[in-house]
């Protein structure tokens, strides 16, 4: 069968032979044995209700052994033998364009140039899942081959429930994940539920179909790193020659090398992982490549006295980079991390003294141990990045878990009042104030015709936009279209398409809308030959409910309170959205964040414009408005001036007390 026959059919007609492992590709860890017996035979059941009773005996043994080797069943025998990767657009079968765009998406995430353990249908995080197994892969891209524009698929954390009747208006997808009820939100819950087959991890845009390779974060990255700088180095100051030190190379961390080129410093970023630190390589977004410390100390030395723009991928431990450079007195401008510290236990931390096989092999058997190696890992990296910042260097909190991991394992990272840690989440510091206040947030799009050429038209198109904002915007947002002027002037040059032809700058609602609009008439005109499909990353301006991320700069209280990612998906679901999703979980953990996204295609007609118009448009506000009532200063001025460009908009200000009145109360 070809292709195309290939997705119509689904789950085949006849038992495909076992596959044999494929030792090349970059495997999950293996998850902890956590289920009793007998919810080991309940998680059989639910893995082979997919399939015909006659293959039952067949598969239930092939199953047990997944779940026993691997702490999960991925069905890898119904891998399909065709290349993962996203197509045009037209190459898939399809009733509804809408839904083909989709397809292409979940293909892009799959795709093993970007997917972190593609065999495992993980995209990114350790455990980022677009689906559970390979069943519901191929019932997903048959129901939405066969859909019309008159149904919805809904999507129970990868499981696709069925086809229902709607409308041309609804979304065509609506997806959740992990959306436990809340008691049952702890690590071993995510454990246990997603051995049994019943929920998974979807990250933020793993599970919901719109993760475009490390681009997406390479930009937010290089958007924090400048500023940080900007914050550090007296003003004119190069950040050539200058330190960032951090950790991880796999999924979306990789893009922090790429990041540190395009922010002109020196990059040393610690992968234990040797094939994620080789991937990079390859991918053009690392350097040089360094297994031996001692080297790496004298490249670093020779990097700072000649002034160098490089980036360095060490492959060991980042604790023995923070305690050498440490020892060896060199100095370190600014500090991070992006481990996946929200999945510490199962592949997201690894821990110094142990090789990266030594610790996959410990954290299945022995899991207890390795939690304790972990945290014991943790207050030594603490520490020695304590011992940094007494020198001066900046330490952020990259939003991935690590300051809230390293509490719970006794480290000193807590500030003098013993409430708040003492260094700040980059959110709070950086993105938070200078970015998504003003409304400023990831805006992504991807061409579907696949051609570079598109892409290039699509880039010309947003810098026109943009000079024509700038040109008449206020002195508080310059700085931000400059910043992403130079980021979309130069990102062919910087090679950041891994995947799909896809772009991502960071926006306000009045910049997203005009460039949708310009791209939807160059889709009409012909000018562009395919649809686009816009997004974002969930971690955007009102996407994310995080209080220890994309809302730690929220101080009223209601940080830990989820109605603002709600209400997004909801309002963005009738505004015109294509798809839409909300999870539990994301960048810093399971039960610590609640995130909404959406997929908005444009085919240029007129009902994409009305849908582009309304959704865009309170996809920021909703969040600006938000931030704005939370009392932050520039939150308040974005949305006032919006309420003047824009008068059907009427948003509750807030009365701001005078902190005198109640010191004196109280």
């Amino acid at each position: 069968m070809n292709f195309k026959e290939q997705i119509l059919q689904g789950i085949p007609a006849v038992l495909p032979a076992k596959k044999a492992w494929d030792a090349q590709v970059n495997h999950a860890p293996v998850r902890k044995d956590i289920l009793s017996p007998e919810e080991k035979k309940l998680s059989l059941r639910n893995a082979l209700r997919y399939f015909p009773e006659e293959w039952h005996q067949e598969l239930a043994a092939e199953f047990l052994e997944e779940l026993q080797q691997y702490g999960r069943i991925y069905m890898y025998r119904f891998r399909p033998d065709y290349q993962m990767y996203a197509r045009p657009v037209g190459d898939y079968p399809y009733q509804s364009l809408h839904a083909a765009c989709i397809m292409l998406m979940i293909q892009n995430n799959l795709d093993p140039a970007i997917a972190q353990h593609p065999h495992e249908l993980i995209t990114y995080g350790g455990n980022g899942g677009v689906f559970q197994n390979w069943a519901q892969y191929l019932l997903t891209m048959q129901y939405l081959a066969k859909m019309t524009d008159e149904q919805t698929l809904n999507m129970y954390s990868g499981h696709p429930q069925g086809l229902f009747p709607s409308s041309a208006a609804a979304p065509r997808v609506v997806v959740t994940n992990g959306m436990m009820i809340p008691n049952y939100s702890s690590p071993d819950d995510l454990e246990k539920f997603s051995a049994l087959g019943v929920t998974q991890y979807g990250q933020m845009t793993a599970g919901s179909y719109m993760y475009i390779g490390p681009q997406g974060i390479v930009h937010g990255t290089a958007i924090t790193l400048m500023n940080a700088f900007r914050k550090k180095l007296h003003k004119g100051e190069s950040p050539a020659g200058k330190i960032f030190l951090t950790a991880g190379l796999g999924g979306m961390s990789g893009a922090q090398t790429k990041a540190g080129n395009i922010s002109g410093c020196i990059t040393v970023c610690a992968e234990i992982n040797p094939k994620a630190a080789h991937k990079r390589k390859q991918q053009g977004w690392v350097d040089e490549l360094l297994e031996d410390m001692d080297a790496l100390l004298e490249r670093v030395k020779k990097a700072q006295q000649e002034q160098e723009v490089v980036s360095l991928a060490y492959i060991g431990n980042v604790v023995d980079v923070w305690e050498r450079f440490d020892q060896e007195n060199i100095f370190v401008q600014i500090g991070s991390d992006q481990t996946s510290l929200h999945n510490p236990w199962s592949g997201g931390y690894y821990p110094v003294g142990l090789s990266y096989e030594q610790a996959g092999e410990m954290m299945a058997r022995d899991p207890e141990l390795f939690k304790e190696k972990v945290q014991a890992s943790l207050k030594r990296q603490a520490a020695a990045i304590h011992r940094h910042s007494l020198k001066g260097t900046y330490f952020f909190d990259y939003g991935n878990a690590f300051l809230l991991e390293c509490s719970r394992a006794g480290a000193d990272v807590m500030a003098a009042d013993g409430k708040k840690f003492r260094y700040p989440s980059y959110v709070q510091d950086i993105l938070g104030p200078m970015c998504f206040d003003y409304g400023f947030g990831p805006f992504r799009w991807v061409c579907t015709s696949g051609k570079a050429e598109d892409l290039q038209t699509t880039d010309r198109i947003a810098k026109q936009v943009m000079e024509e904002i700038k040109a008449t915007a206020p002195q508080e947002i310059q700085q931000q279209l400059q910043d992403n002027l130079v980021w979309i002037r130069e990102a062919e040059v910087n090679k950041l398409v891994v995947g799909s032809q896809a772009r991502i700058l960071y926006a306000d609602a009045e910049g997203r809308a005009k460039i949708a609009m310009k791209f939807n008439e160059a889709v009409e005109s012909g000018l562009l030959s395919a649809p686009v499909v816009l997004g974002r990353d969930h971690h955007d301006v009102s996407g994310t409910d995080s209080p220890f991320r994309e809302t730690s700069n929220i101080y009223d209280g209601s940080s830990f309170t989820a109605d603002m990612a709600i209400h997004n998906v909801i309002g963005d679901s009738f505004r015109g959205a294509s798809w839409v999703s909300i999870h539990n979980g994301g960048g810093v953990g399971w039960g610590e964040v609640i995130n909404g996204g959406f997929g908005l295609v444009l085919d240029g007609t007129q009902s994409a414009l009305s849908k582009l118009k309304n959704m865009l448009f309170f996809d920021v506000n909703n969040g600006v408005a938000r931030r704005s009532w939370a009392r932050n200063k520039e939150a308040r001025f974005a949305i006032e001036r919006e309420m003047e460009r824009s008068p059907s908009l009427k948003v509750t200000l807030p009365y701001l007390v005078n902190d005198d009145l109640l010191d004196r109360l109280i």
